[in-house]
């Protein structure tokens, strides 16, 4: 006799989370690391070097990935330890293209499971050059 085998599929709806009272809520210091059209390679954080174009931002855990200048591409990866060794990891985070909505604008840093000592890698693709792989969430170009 063969089991029936049943799935379903499951809007994950998250509850709201609270803003973060910043008269009383001390900021996390977010050490970022931008590049044009691509992102570091991950080796650029091996054996406790950082790539030199650091920029560091004191901020709070409800900091969105929303982006400024129109047309420009903003490709968010967090850089955490890896656990098992003593390297990093790459895992992306969300992609935002200012002037236009998209899934990750309001994305937080909490709900990206940050943790204070990680570090945000941008890729920076201005308007004028070619769009960084935003294939994968779905946006078209025709």
């Amino acid at each position: 006799m063969a089991a029936a085998l049943e799935s379903m599929v499951v809007d994950e709806k998250q509850l709201p989370e609270k803003p973060v009272n910043r008269e009383k809520t001390c900021p996390l210091l977010l050490r970022v690391f931008c590049n044009t059209g691509r992102h570091h390679n991950i080796m650029d954080y091996s054996r406790g070097n950082v790539p030199s174009n650091e920029l560091q931002i004191y901020t709070w855990m409800d900091a969105t990935l929303h982006a400024r200048n129109k047309g420009t591409y903003f490709d968010f990866s967090l850089v955490t330890p890896e656990l098992r060794n003593s390297g990093y990891r790459m895992r992306e985070i969300g992609v935002t293209c200012s002037g236009q909505k998209g899934a990750d604008d309001n994305k937080t840093l909490a709900q990206a499971r940050f943790t204070i000592g990680d570090y945000l890698d941008i890729s920076i693709t201005p308007p004028n050059r070619v769009q960084p792989a935003i294939r994968r969430t779905g946006i078209r170009q025709y």
